[in-house]
């Protein structure tokens, strides 16, 4: 299944066309998006059924197929080719994790205004929660996860670093820092939802490429260890790291600058694309 947001309402994307979840289940499931989750095994018995809306396919910009989640978990340092770059160790026993705040998340596509001169790009693997989860076993993870979406985890290095210890989180939280989609799709529309090619591209040049079987902590693990700390609630996001490639590591060191456009893939579930802008003063 391929879940859309299509101008803040929830839609259905098939082989053959798309269905305006709200009007095709007669109001049984509402527009908004964010509010599927909190019924997700209903509402994805009923998308087996669903039936394109021919000659009344919604239009209109895509937006987060998860756009208001109550929490979003980021992880990083879960490739070992990444931590290389960065001179830094990889996060082999517990997931270092913080926080993109999210007033971050954005769609997949429109104008990212740099927030300075050391905005930097990170293509990831993103998991949506679909069910509670709480004190799960790596085993039954997948059971709780409705799916997974392109993300990028835009991160501002200068506030990022500044201090000591630095800290993450403001530095990846600006707005649109977190853009999700174009697709939530679930794992069944995977030959193996555990590898899967990512990309990066700036203005035309490859600048990261990897798999995600190359992750230290597969999304299962994370989904498992997150929940023996925090309870996981359906709609919350995980971005789970980035492959290597990131202009922080480049010698010297290669970031965003207004006019860029980034493209972001995963296999199997689409691209997003952003141009860099200046922030208005």
């Amino acid at each position: 299944m391929r879940l859309l947001n299509v101008a803040g309402r929830a839609v259905l994307e098939t082989l053959d066309g798309r269905a305006d979840v709200a009007t095709a289940s007669l109001g049984r499931f509402g527009p908004d998006p964010q509010s599927l989750f909190g019924e997700w095994d209903a509402f994805r018995a009923w998308a087996e059924t669903a039936r394109p809306d021919r000659g009344r396919e919604p239009v209109g910009p895509l937006l987060s197929p998860v756009p208001r989640p109550s929490q979003v978990f980021a992880v990083g340092l879960n490739y070992h080719s990444h931590a290389e770059e960065t001179g830094l160790a990889a996060a082999t026993g517990r997931p270092l994790t913080f926080t993109k705040f999210p007033s971050s998340i954005a769609g997949p596509g429109g104008d990212l205004v740099l927030s300075g001169d050391q905005v930097d790009w990170e293509v990831e693997l993103v998991a949506v929660v679909g069910r509670p989860a709480h004190r799960v076993a790596p085993e039954k993870a997948w059971d709780h996860i409705a799916g997974l979406t392109v993300g990028q985890d835009f991160s501002d290095r200068a506030v990022q670093m500044e201090g000591s210890p630095p800290q993450f989180s403001l530095g990846k939280s600006f707005p649109g820092y977190g853009p999700l989609g174009p697709a939530l799709v679930t794992a069944d529309e995977f030959d193996d939802p555990d590898d899967l090619r990512l990309t990066c591209q700036v203005n035309g040049e490859t600048v990261q490429e990897g798999r995600t079987r190359l992750m230290i902590h597969p999304v299962a693990r994370l989904v498992s260890a997150l929940s023996w700390i925090c309870p996981l609630s359906p709609g919350d996001v995980i971005f789970t790291g980035t492959p290597d490639g990131v202009g922080m590591g480049r010698k010297p060191p290669r970031y965003l600058k207004p006019g860029d456009t980034v493209v972001t893939t995963i296999e199997g579930i689409g691209t997003m694309t952003h141009r860099c802008v200046e922030e208005a003063e």
